[in-house]
């Protein structure tokens, strides 16, 4: 076995016969300082073997230039070069010799992001899902992780979302007249046109409701008070309209009551029942736009400031809408949730078994995500026959259905080792297998019949085969989820639902602009995946995406209405990739100023993979109420990083963050802090020194094998649903080094990451 101690060595620029180890690492990592637990002087002679994981991590911290720190002698760029070339090489041929996948979970169960799109993609049923289940707790940056366990309340609440989505979709059970109520968050400014209704309208909502049966429904509208339980806004006679699909159900007449403080009576006024066809209808209610309306936009009216308790109410908004029934129902209609369930239909007596069978047959496959057994058949068939006999074969379905849907083989992903293997071997997955993670990684949800019968054909484990379904998928609309799914986590996006700055410094932020924030970068990164561009093309590029209230955010004229399109950028916009985007900005932001400490983090660890380590415990926090309040954020930090223990990571992070110090807490453009220019020169852990965004992106993209490492190392860990290890490092390399030659196309770094050794094959337990 090859040991390190005779590759460290450089012969050809002056260092003859002296280790680089020896002359750069020894100070702190030598048999006696043995800094962070690593003792180089030890390990150069002990065999690769032995310690795969200590050299991965040095090539982590040499790949990223933290080591040695600054202010240390460190090595120049070609040395740097040979060492980690050296190592990787000779880690890379040990891996290709000890071939290692890692373990997954073998039973992963759906989270709720995961088994919205799985019902929805199954049944055509859209739900709910933060309605039925709880929130899942992410791990690794990820909620998918830490998924392996059902606990008894939540199975209670798996069950009760069976038969709630069994009843929607089939409609066999007699259904209460019940409602529904949908709710418009208090800070969403209704002054403006919503996307998705008519030209010429102003606020209100667009709800999509699934009507379970043909009947007749109610619609309940009810305005926004203020603290004095007035309507809000409600100074001259409005028109609001009722829609169904974009056409006019009815038009209301809103005027301000004839007895005076007798609002309730407004809303009464507001009521309607109506026939409705079953099936999945866009319910929008909205308000006729006024011209007066149009005048007050002139002034803003999103801003707080016009009315500082409450989000401003220039003119009537709507405060929830209910929908209620369904009464004098006719049938169930033929919704596409139907058409999906019954395939085949029992025309004689005889049939209904059979046809049963089929059905639920066809239902297993896709829900189970594999060839049914026999074994699989006796639940749901029991549940059939026995509310076949009491209510009917629809009602047998419904019934069969519910059981399908809480079966573990539809909650958990499974992974179960094949039969007397040996511990610790390394085996491929089946087809099946494989299918269900390629799924689950492009879709978030179950694979659909074609990849189900590529998988069951052997054809995915054919290069050429496996490359097909891969493009195939990618073009399907639903691969939107990855970026809503998993761009969403990996980018914080989920943090805007909880983001509230000051009201007093940032009076313009309200929850529309929330919304378009998150969108904008939704978008960006759904067009990179589309058009299969280069990933680099997230770091800088020359367009995005703007409607009217984010354009009006950026300062950019010119954007008019709700909806959203591709704008092309100069360099005085100040946009671009993601580090301009305001939605990244904003979740790494305090509620009243930038943190160049939180954005130098998040770029870091999200766009380079430097883990920075957490403060000791007996390091306080910076102290906001002993640093003039009146200084910019470098200055208010400076005393923070003259602590010599806060200096060690705040040395690192803190160049990063002040290269975006030009963008404010709610990343709005700006040149002056409190009176003075912004200084916004940085760096980064290699020495790279640069000033502002752009010569932060030129900075990235000078190496930009390590944002491509860090972006596989997300998408792998968000893939298998478990941590990357360093047993991980000669993969993720390799995949690297496959997708540089398609210029790093979005399309090649996903198919090199599902032909990759962890993502096809796993390891039988040690």
């Amino acid at each position: 076995m090859i040991a390190f101690s005779c590759c460290l060595h450089v012969h050809a620029d002056g260092w003859e016969h002296l280790s680089v180890i020896e002359r750069f690492c020894y100070d702190c990592h030598d048999g006696v300082t043995q800094k962070g637990d690593l003792n180089l002087e030890a390990l150069q002679q002990e065999k690769l073997i032995e310690h795969t994981d200590a050299w991965e991590k040095v090539v982590d911290k040499l790949n990223s230039r933290q080591m040695p720190p600054m202010g240390k002698e460190r090595p120049d760029e070609a040395i740097y070069q040979q060492v980690t070339g050296d190592l990787t090489t000779r880690l890379d041929a040990f891996a290709e010799d000890h071939p290692n996948p890692g373990r997954t979970q073998s039973f992963r169960r759906l989270t709720r992001v995961e088994y919205q799109y799985a019902i929805e993609d199954l049944l055509g049923l859209e739900i709910d899902g933060k309605a039925l289940l709880p929130e899942d707790q992410a791990s690794h940056g990820f909620d998918n992780v830490t998924v392996g366990s059902l606990s008894p309340t939540l199975l209670n609440r798996y069950i009760t979302a069976s038969r709630s989505i069994s009843r929607l979709a089939v409609g066999a059970s007699p259904l209460a007249a019940g409602g529904e109520t949908y709710r418009v968050p208090a800070d969403i400014t209704q002054e403006s046109q919503v996307a998705g209704l008519p030209v010429g309208t102003r606020g209100g909502t667009l709800i999509r409701h699934h009507f379970t049966h043909d009947a007749v429904y109610e619609f309940r509208i009810r305005l926004a008070r203020d603290r004095n339980e007035e309507i809000e806004g409600l100074n001259a006679t409005y028109q609001l309209d009722l829609l169904m699909d974009d056409l006019l159900v009815r038009r209301f007449k809103v005027a301000p009551p004839k007895i005076r403080m007798d609002y309730e009576s407004v809303d009464r006024n507001l009521v309607v029942r109506v026939p409705v066809m079953a099936g999945l209808h866009e319910v929008g209610v909205t308000f006729v736009d006024h011209s007066d309306a149009l005048l007050e936009r002139k002034r803003r009216p999103y801003a707080v400031a016009f009315n500082m308790h409450r989000h401003p109410r220039l003119s009537p908004a709507i405060y929830q809408v209910s929908i209620n029934g369904p009464y004098d129902i006719q049938g169930t209609g033929q919704t596409p949730s139907r058409q999906k369930i019954f395939s085949s239909y029992p025309t004689v007596e005889g049939e209904i078994e059979s046809c049963a069978e089929s059905i639920l047959g066809r239902l297993m496959q896709r829900a189970y995500r594999r060839p049914v057994t026999h074994e699989d058949f006796i639940q749901p068939m029991a549940f059939f026959q026995q509310r076949n006999q009491e209510a009917g074969f629809e009602a047998g379905i419904e019934s069969a259905l519910s059981a399908i849907l809480v079966s573990p083989d539809f909650l958990f992903k499974l992974e179960l080792d094949p039969p007397n293997l040996p511990p610790a071997t390394v085996y491929r997955l089946s087809g099946i297998e494989l299918a269900s993670r390629i799924s689950y990684m492009l879709w978030s949800s179950l694979p659909d019949d074609a990849l189900l019968e590529a998988a069951m054909k052997g054809s995915l484990r054919d290069p050429d085969g496996l490359e097909q379904q891969i493009r195939r998928m990618l073009r399907d609309p639903r691969s939107h989820r990855l970026a809503s799914n998993f761009a969403n986590q990996w980018l914080y996006l989920r943090n805007l639902d909880s983001l509230t700055p000051d009201v007093r410094l940032f009076p313009d932020f309200d929850r529309n602009l929330r919304q378009a924030l998150r969108r904008e970068t939704e978008l960006f990164f759904e067009s990179i995946l589309r058009e299969d561009r280069s990933v680099l093309d997230l770091l800088q590029c020359d367009y995005t995406y703007l409607n009217e209230r984010l354009a009006t955010h950026y300062g950019i004229t010119g954007v008019h209405g709700s909806h959203f399109r591709r704008v092309p950028l100069k360099p005085e916009m100040h946009r671009g990739g993601l580090l301009r985007h305001g939605s990244v900005l904003s979740v790494t932001s305090y509620a009243t100023r930038t943190s160049p400490v939180i954005r130098g983090h998040w770029v870091l660890e999200n766009l380079l993979g430097v883990s920075t380590p957490p403060p000791p415990p007996d390091v306080p926090a910076l102290e906001e109420a002993s640093v003039d309040a009146s200084l910019p954020v470098r200055a208010r930090l400076a005393q923070h990083r003259a602590d010599a223990a806060c200096a060690r990571c705040h040395d690192v992070m803190d160049p990063v963050g002040f290269a975006l110090e030009n963008f404010d807490a709610v990343g709005r453009w700006r040149q002056v802090e409190h009176g003075q220019v912004i200084d916004a020169s940085g760096g980064l852990p290699d020495g790279n020194v640069f000033i502002g965004v752009a010569g932060l992106e030129t900075a990235l993209l000078e190496r930009p094998e390590l944002f491509v490492r860090t972006l596989v190392s997300k998408l792998l860990t968000f893939a298998l649903g478990r941590g990357v290890e360093f047993t991980d490092a000669p993969a993720i390399r390799k995949i690297v080094q496959a997708s540089e030659k398609d210029k790093f196309r979005m399309s090649a770094v996903i198919l090199s990451i599902v032909q990759s050794l962890p993502f096809q094959s796993r390891k039988t337990n040690p």
